[in-house]
């Protein structure tokens, strides 16, 4: 389904105030994308690698990083199925098996635990900003036909949050009447009684909200940690025997709540820096081809625009909102892609609770 309108409204308890079209930063212009079920595009994805040789083990999640005597990694191992609640092995039993190769991509997503696990070992986030989350809430539904609205996309910001938790929401309208709703709240928050997903069912009840659900009904749900620190959270993404791509690294561009992009882009980069090294006859060293791709790529030129994106947050919401005004719609209109300032985000996300 093409976009075919973009908006972003601004709410307060019983009302809201859009932005109009011409004074919407580069971050919120969806126009030439399409809006696609995320689950339904990656299935068809496999199949393509399927059909090219590619072998796919769902069900089987790769429980351990295995190493080499040298420290480089090795591959990893999935975890042993048909354990009881107990630890012990039932008759469906079944041994991990040990995935062996000369360079292992690890394409986890937010919080991957082996990815933390090569992070801590190799210290590839040593001198980089620490990371920063947010807990990104979804639900797909049916709608009445006469609400919907084929390729409408809206971003919120604004009620049910108090004016120093970073956080908003999208609407989606999809295919068949259906329309995909989410809700993100940063995981710096400091009020402890918060309930992210209450503050997300209190949002759909706001004026401008509830008008799209009411008569329709919800037919999935989910959620999902989002990584949300940017480029200066970004650790160094190659080891000796593999690399970091997509989340598993945090390249989602929080300012446009979108990372699916950035993961293809990065895994293509990472593949094509590992068949190049193949070629050399290479294994089990860094892939230095990889970073250096992507910092003449057009992701690092989207991800340096929105660097300080999270962390004017932190300064109330209407400094955030004047400031990524200035940096996503006033500098590139001047031809200045990347701020001439740097915020850095100097303290992890659990310690503002």
């Amino acid at each position: 389904q093409p976009v075919t309108e973009d908006k972003f409204l601004f709410l307060n308890e019983s009302g809201s105030k859009g932005t109009p079209p011409a004074l919407l930063p580069e971050c919120f212009h969806n126009h030439g994308n399409y809006i696609v079920s995320l689950s339904n595009f990656v299935r068809w994805m496999g199949q393509q690698a399927e059909a090219l040789g590619v072998e796919i083990f769902p069900g089987f999640p790769a429980a351990e990083v295995l190493y080499n005597e040298d420290g480089s990694v090795k591959g990893v191992a999935t975890g042993n199925m048909g354990i009881s609640k107990e630890g012990e092995p039932t008759e469906n039993f079944q041994l991990g098996m040990e995935l062996h190769a000369k360079y292992t991509i690890f394409a986890e997503g937010a919080r991957g635990h082996l990815g933390k696990q090569i992070i801590a070992k190799y210290k590839l986030d040593a001198g980089k900003d620490p990371q920063s989350y947010g807990i990104g809430l979804k639900e797909l539904w049916e709608i009445d036909p006469a609400k919907h609205k084929p390729g409408l996309v809206v971003h919120t910001a604004g009620w049910p949050l108090d004016p120093a938790t970073y956080g908003g929401s999208f609407l989606y309208h999809m295919e068949d009447n259906k329309v995909a709703v989410g809700f993100v709240v940063g995981l710096d928050y400091t009020n402890p009684w918060l309930s992210p997903f209450e503050e997300f069912q209190r949002f759909k009840t706001h004026p401008e909200i509830r008008a799209y659900f009411e008569g329709g009904k919800r037919i999935g749900y989910g959620a999902r940690a989002i990584t949300a620190g940017g480029l200066l959270s970004l650790p160094k993404t190659v080891f000796p025997g593999g690399a970091l791509v997509g989340c598993d690294a945090g390249y989602l561009n929080a300012s446009r709540i979108k990372g699916s992009h950035a993961a293809i882009k990065t895994g293509m980069l990472a593949a094509e820096a590992a068949y190049d090294a193949l070629q050399g006859g290479r294994q089990h060293d860094e892939l230095t081809a990889y970073p250096a791709a992507f910092e003449s790529s057009w992701l690092h030129k989207e991800l340096l625009q929105a660097k300080n994106f999270k962390q004017w947050f932190k300064k109330g919401r209407t400094t955030a909102t004047l400031m990524t005004g200035i940096e996503q719609w006033l500098l590139p209109k001047l031809g200045i892609r990347n701020p001439p300032w740097t915020l850095h985000r100097e303290k992890p996300d659990h310690v503002y609770l």
